[in-house]
């Protein structure tokens, strides 16, 4: 992951001031990119970037130039069919450099805002167009990348992957939603990404294992385009060792030289992460020896992870209970993954997502419910795993790829007829992801129950970060939570704990706002707590929570 701090305004010229300004804002999101340092400045806009260098090591630094220098752009992300573009004619352009990034400029000058319905790929990107002193900025489609947006009290607008760069900085603070673009023209962004699985009644209802299976082999595939070592997060269970298992099928060729060369990297490396003797290490373990990946297992202790929340919430900028719980052990996971010399992994969220996995789906009422929660939670995903996902690993300079993400992988799987996702007396959840993919793993790995993250690695994880609140905030003050917290008032201690580091950090009313904060039980919409009456009793995203779901036949 790269981090990004764009800032523009189209009347006032800038100082020299405000170079040096966003040069201090960009050195906030350094651990994002860690291996070079570059900035555009003019009168009217500058831009900052901190790259990660993944593909084109060599000439790919940003922010990238135009060959009539016309337009600059930072990115931060990947686009996985540039070599498409790269190949296409009609786009008559000469690249400066290989990285798979730049196909935006030439993208752009041809089709403008149309772009966005052409590429595939993860991304952040602002742009800007010397000759008119106009930009472009956008945010890929589900929000796999960060983006937040700022104003100051002179009327300078800001961009950045991170909300620390704007603390201090900007009045105004707020999220720029995934699949929306902006110009110097809107107030608001505008809204690109519309796809006919977002309804019920427009579903083209697909029902085949084969197509599903291609379209994930399809996906990560294309996401193995890298320059230097990468690896897989292997928890042990369904989502991430069908990833696993497909990385080890492509991984002996370059997917950049359409499998003719052999890979720069051959060999697999798998991290698991937990307490001695949990759940993910020992299944993560058996599809490690199955599949024949170099496995790395990280034991973490109890005290080490308490005395990483700190610096977990100030890298992650929430204070949702669900993201620090599971959060915390990625992040000491993603340290160990750097010190290997490991720039890039892919990771196995979305799954749940898309296929109704998480443990509450057992209540849904009838297909259409069950698909409408996950859309809704398709729709969440950049605030939650996503989140969690790109910002605990980009806190150590390490980028998480997630193919079940996959545009076009999408457009498939969320148009699978509800019906058969749906769990049923004889049918675990996610079963149609299963059978796609029998012969694959082994029938204990493929036909495992789900764990969430938090859980998988050890339960007295939580069990310890509820007593640790407990410890840590008094009756009394939680009982002065609605005086002291009006916003999004924490609903327990182990939440209020969270809100005071947070707030050390980012104590700006609007990016308290930028948190999710609603009722939810085992990871659920606030929508889905209507399923089950015993669900309105209970708030706890722990998978924990659902009990007597699973039958014996499972």
């Amino acid at each position: 992951m790269c981090g990004i701090v764009a800032i523009y305004n189209n009347e006032l010229k800038f100082d020299k001031y405000m170079r040096s300004k966003s040069l201090s804002m960009s050195k906030k999101v350094r651990h994002r990119g860690p291996d070079w340092s570059g900035i555009y400045s003019s009168d009217h806009a500058i831009l900052a970037h901190e790259r990660l260098s993944i593909v084109d090591v060599q000439s790919g630094k940003q922010p990238l130039i135009s060959s009539d220098e016309n337009l600059i752009l930072s990115i931060n992300g990947e686009i996985y069919n540039h070599l498409d573009f790269r190949n296409d004619k009609t786009l008559s352009y000469d690249y400066k450099t290989k990285s798979d990034c730049e196909v935006i400029i030439p993208l752009f000058t041809k089709y403008g805002s149309k772009l966005l319905d052409k590429v595939n790929g993860i991304f952040a990107f602002f742009l800007y167009d010397k000759i008119n002193n106009s930009f472009f900025v956008s945010r890929d489609p589900i929000g796999v990348i960060p983006l937040y947006m700022g104003q100051d009290n002179e009327g300078n607008t800001y961009f950045s992957s991170e909300m620390k760069c704007l603390v201090g900085n900007c009045e105004k603070i707020k999220e720029f939603p995934p699949g929306h673009y902006m110009t110097e023209e809107d107030s608001n962004p505008i809204k690109y990404y519309k796809k006919n699985w977002m309804s019920y009644n427009t579903l083209t209802n697909e029902s085949s294992h084969d197509k599903l299976r291609n379209s994930l082999e399809n996906a990560v595939k294309g996401q193995l385009m890298s320059d230097v070592p990468f690896g897989v997060l292997l928890s042990g269970g369904l989502d991430s060792s069908i990833i696993s298992s497909i990385v080890k099928k492509f991984s002996k060729k370059r997917i950049e030289s359409n499998n003719k060369n052999d890979a720069w990297w051959p060999q697999i490396h798998s991290f698991a992460i937990g307490l001695k003797n949990s759940p993910d290490l020992k299944s993560s373990r058996k599809v490690a020896d199955y599949l024949g990946t170099v496995h790395h297992e990280i034991n973490f202790t109890i005290q080490e992870a308490i005395d990483s929340l700190e610096d977990v919430i100030y890298y992650l900028e929430t204070y949702d209970v669900t993201t620090v719980r599971a959060s915390t052990p990625m992040y000491l996971m993603a340290r160990y993954i750097k010190s290997m010399g490991i720039k890039m992994v892919l990771s196995g969220e979305g799954a749940d997502e898309i296929f109704g996995g998480y443990l509450y789906f057992h209540k849904a009422p009838n297909a259409k419910e069950f698909h409408k929660e996950t859309v809704r939670k398709i729709k969440k995903l950049h605030l939650y795993d996503c989140l969690r996902a790109n910002k605990s690993l980009s806190a150590w300079g390490v980028e998480a790829r997630v193919p079940f993400l996959d545009v076009e992988f999408l457009d498939y799987s969320m148009n699978i007829d509800p019906k058969n996702k749906m769990i049923s007396k004889d049918k675990i959840e996610k079963h149609f992801l299963r059978e796609a993919f029998k012969g694959d793993l082994p029938d204990e790995i493929l036909w495992r129950q789900k764990e969430q993250f938090s859980d998988g690695v050890g339960y007295s994880w939580i069990d310890s970060l509820k007593e640790y609140a407990e410890e840590s905030i008094s009756d009394d003050e939680y009982k002065s939570k609605k005086k002291n917290y009006p916003i999004n008032t924490p609903k327990s201690k182990e939440e209020l704990l969270y809100r005071k580091i947070f707030e050390k950090y980012f104590p700006d009313e609007d990016c308290i706002k930028c948190v999710p904060s609603s009722k939810s039980i085992a990871c659920s919409t606030e929508e889905a707590l209507l399923w089950d009456k015993e669900f309105s009793k209970m708030i706890d995203p722990s998978g924990r929570s659902i009990k007597k779901v699973h039958n014996n036949s499972y």
